[in-house]
């Protein structure tokens, strides 16, 4: 018989991120700006995961999080999953998904945009969902995953 270990400790109320890539673990953590968070936060990283070799995990107590957050996730990490613990019970358990329009959370690359002069809320049209292609609704041009800048 083999001896379970809990790696990372539970929580009573609160969020957990799971399966987030471990090379991706960090970047949700700025994202989110986790350092400031006055509550209890869990994170591990190069754990055991049979889908992704190693995988980071982070359980926030009291936290839960918001759609604009989790929006922001998804677009650094489409694959997570975001488990809502109540009283030590998983009540909720999504993979979270990339919506078709993102707004407010997302600069546009595009140095000439009006959204980057004046005050205009970014509005984008996701055009690819695996390698993060977003179409600017105001001046048409493409932000890529990788000159993704956060709001």
């Amino acid at each position: 018989m083999s001896k379970k270990e809990l790696v990372v400790s539970a929580i009573k109320n609160g969020s957990v991120i799971d399966h987030i890539p471990a090379d991706k673990l960090f970047q949700v953590i700025r994202t989110l700006d986790l350092k400031n968070c006055s509550d209890q936060i869990l994170m591990g990283n190069n754990l055991v995961s049979h889908r992704l070799g190693k995988k980071g995990i982070i359980k926030c107590q009291d936290k839960f999080f918001k759609k604009d957050e989790i929006n922001k996730i998804a677009l650094i990490t489409p694959h997570a999953t975001l488990i809502t613990i109540r009283n030590y019970d998983v009540v909720e358990k999504i993979r979270i998904a990339i919506p078709d329009t993102i707004e407010g959370m997302v600069q546009c690359y595009n140095p000439q945009c009006i959204t980057n002069h004046e005050a205009v809320t970014t509005k984008f049209k996701v055009i690819d969902k695996i390698d993060i292609r977003l179409q600017c609704h105001y001046c048409q041009k493409i932000t890529k995953k990788e000159t993704l800048v956060f709001l």
